[in-house]
């Protein structure tokens, strides 16, 4: 294929040249009648861009094809079979790729450390979830994925599930042994998903960690915008191998995917596919040289760790390591990830993706380089000379991995559109969740609904709240009250699974 093309740029190029008049949406027509201020702040080349797929970027019968090139030209890119974007990120690919392999009470293999997309995923479907617990470092207190031999025990338990879906890598960069797992799945002749929404980088260079087509996965979902140059929400999802067919796969992204797609997120994606076929091993063969120094030069400021392969990688732990997720351990500053970040934003105008209650992390692309790096580097030394400043921060209560583990009661679709109540925290333990409980970034539920709370639990959130933790999907974000199953005098539907069989219990969250 000739990867010098890009079918939506060339077609929006086409677009703006003919000076085609549009009786139809966007009503802005072409920044006309946006807003003034809003063509001062965005530009006007944002609303000349924003037209529709069909009817505009291409005809109304789509006869161009300009769209399925685009996507033709992606799945060349990355070796595989069948690619389909999207413009609602890939909270809306993980659940299309869900429903693709089970339905309404059928057993899905998840890993527990996966996002609140997944868990929204559950809820909508009725899929019943066998949680495969993660591998939990109990010096870092922090979660790796599931181990293949996890997988194979969980299928030997339930030899009915339909397939397993697994997060790598993990937005810390911990990466999973995804050939062995999807030896597990093949060897069953069941599918493997992979959420690989922090992997769009890995195709492109031989140094990076193995990624989910090249491993064997049937379905991969990635972010473009997190680790590419695609804008927010740009998305797609990859398919291989007979084991999901392809119609099935676009209809169940059809059910979540809006009928306006924006062209402006297609175009980011049909760009990024381009410039990393022709440029990408240069631009990360440089991002990487870039990213060790950083790690080096971070790991001498006095006070900081910078989480490396001896740390993520090894027998109970992660299979590879991604380098570019900058992971610091900030404990020897005497603060929590949550301080340190804080004061950063406020003090040297720094936002950090990831904080949680030891660490902070840089998130570097090919987009960075010494003119972005350096202001870091300065930044975690001042950090560093101003730690008396940061002392004192709340004790964050983490549980052991084994007490980050709940019984799941009943499907999460049965408790969150169940009957619910509000109770205060101190009266939640035992009582069963009917919300998800979030730490975000980076959106790894620590309780879902259909599982029965437990003072570890509640005591790791209630204290991480008020030590700068932020629960974003929680009815109460403060944590005074919890949403739960309401118990009616006689009603049993609270003491256990009533699907039959019930899933394993899991892992809480990869961010404690």
């Amino acid at each position: 294929m000739d990867h010098t093309q890009a079918p939506v740029l060339e077609a929006l190029h086409r677009y703006h040249q003919q000076g085609e008049l549009a009786f139809t949406p966007p009503g802005h027509k072409q920044a006309r009648g946006a807003d003034p201020a809003a063509r001062e702040v965005l530009g006007d080349a944002v609303f000349h861009s924003d037209v529709l797929a069909s009817g505009g970027l291409d005809d109304r019968r789509t006869s161009g094809d300009v769209l399925r090139r685009a996507e033709r030209l992606m799945a060349d890119a990355v070796h595989a079979e069948h690619t389909f974007f999207t413009t609602c990120g890939s909270s809306l690919s993980v659940k299309a790729a869900m429903l693709a392999v089970a339905g309404p009470h059928e057993k899905l293999l998840v890993g527990r450390d996966a996002h609140k997309s997944v868990i929204s995923g559950l809820i909508l479907s009725g899929i019943e979830p066998v949680w495969v617990d993660p591998q939990w470092d109990t010096r870092m207190r922090l979660a790796h994925a599931p181990s293949p031999e996890a997988f194979e025990g969980a299928f030997r338990r339930h030899p009915d599930a339909q397939g397993a879906l697994v997060t790598s890598p993990t937005p810390y960069g911990s990466c999973a042994d995804l050939e062995g797992i999807a030896e597990v799945c093949h060897a069953r002749s069941v599918p493997l998903i992979v959420d690989e929404a922090w992997g769009a980088h890995l195709p492109f260079h031989p140094d990076l960690p193995s990624w989910a087509m090249d491993a064997g996965a049937d379905v991969c979902v990635t972010s473009i915008h997190k680790m590419g140059s695609g804008l927010e929400q740009g998305s797609v999802f990859h398919l291989q191998g007979d084991l999901i067919d392809r119609s099935h796969l676009k209809s169940r992204a059809d059910l979540f995917g809006t009928t306006s797609p924006s062209v402006l997120i297609f175009a980011g994606l049909d760009a990024w596919r381009r410039q990393m076929v022709l440029h990408g091993e240069d631009l990360l063969e440089s991002a990487l040289r870039l990213a060790r120094e950083v790690r080096a030069g971070i790991e001498a400021v006095s006070g900081l760790h910078v989480l490396d392969e001896h740390d993520f990688v090894g027998r109970g732990l992660a299979a590879d390591i991604d380098i570019f997720p900058v992971v610091i351990d900030v404990t020897g500053l005497g603060t929590s990830g949550y301080h340190a970040g804080d004061w950063l934003r406020a003090r040297r105008g720094m936002d950090m993706h990831i904080v949680d209650h030891r660490r902070i992390s840089a998130q570097l692309t090919h987009a960075d380089s010494t003119a972005t790096t350096a202001p870091l580097l300065s930044a975690l030394h001042d950090l560093a000379d101003h730690a008396g400043e940061l002392a004192g921060a709340p004790f964050v209560e983490v549980p052991s991995g084994e007490n980050m583990r709940m019984e799941q009661t009943c499907l999460p679709r049965d408790a969150y559109f169940g009957e619910v109540e509000d109770v205060p925290v101190e009266q939640a333990a035992g009582r069963v969740a009917a919300e998800m409980l979030t730490p975000y970034p980076p959106g790894i539920p620590a309780a879902l609904p259909g599982e029965r709370l437990t003072d570890p639990v509640l005591r790791y959130l209630r204290t991480g709240v008020e030590a700068g933790m932020h629960l974003p999907d929680a009815a109460d974000p403060a944590l005074d009250t919890v949403r739960v199953r309401a118990v009616r005098t006689g009603d049993s539907t609270d003491m256990g699974m009533g699907t039959g069989g019930g899933p394993d219990t899991g892992m809480g969250t990869g961010t404690g």
